[in-house]
């Protein structure tokens, strides 16, 4: 990373850090039209700025470079938010299922094994199990491999079964995800 940490070096940077980071952290703030993701982004280029910080100010226009470093954070956190967008929207287009006289307490013990599960096998237990996709589109959705997927889901179900003590936690989860989306789940 070539990180030069003399007094010179740090004064300068310190200096443009003071003189320019308002304008970068306008800059992410027009770009993304986010003020927390406009300090954030900021302070994540001058950091990267600082670890390069013998070429950027060896170059003709650090101001320039620094604005770059921005508009790339920037683009890079657009379309991340973007593509979050588009998996939540495919989790969300999938048709809603009624449940006449539902459990209450078996939902309530399988939202909390859910909840002890890491996020990724919850993902895909709740995608393949709750919302019936394929491998494929759950893949697709979470942005993983179809073999992370199944093993994922499987690992996830393992552990869903240790810990409601049942080999029906498929149709446990099935049921208590169904009912979820009735009582008002889309707005947790």
């Amino acid at each position: 990373m070539g990180t030069v940490v003399d007094d010179a070096a740090s004064v300068e940077f310190h200096a443009f850090f003071e003189r320019h980071y308002a304008e970068l952290a306008r800059l992410a703030y027009l770009l993304t039209g986010e003020a927390d993701a406009a300090d954030d982004l900021a302070a994540d280029a001058l950091l990267a700025l600082w670890h390069r910080w013998d070429r950027v100010r060896a170059a003709d226009h650090p101001v320039a470079y620094a604005r770059g470093v921005v508009a790339n954070l920037a683009r890079t956190r657009i379309r991340s938010a973007v593509r979050e967008r588009r998996r939540i929207a495919l989790f969300w287009s999938q048709r809603e299922e009624k449940t006449e006289n539902p459990d209450i307490a078996g939902s309530v013990d399988v939202q909390a094994a859910l909840r002890r599960l890491p996020f990724r096998k919850r993902a895909c237990v709740v995608l393949r199990h709750a919302f019936d996709l394929s491998e494929k589109d759950t893949a697709l959705a979470l942005g993983v491999s179809v073999g992370t997927v199944k093993s994922q889901t499987s690992k996830g179900m393992a552990e869903l079964q240790r810990l409601l003590g049942t080999q029906q936690a498929p149709q446990k989860v099935h049921a208590a995800m169904a009912r979820t989306g009735e009582a008002g789940g889309r707005d947790r």
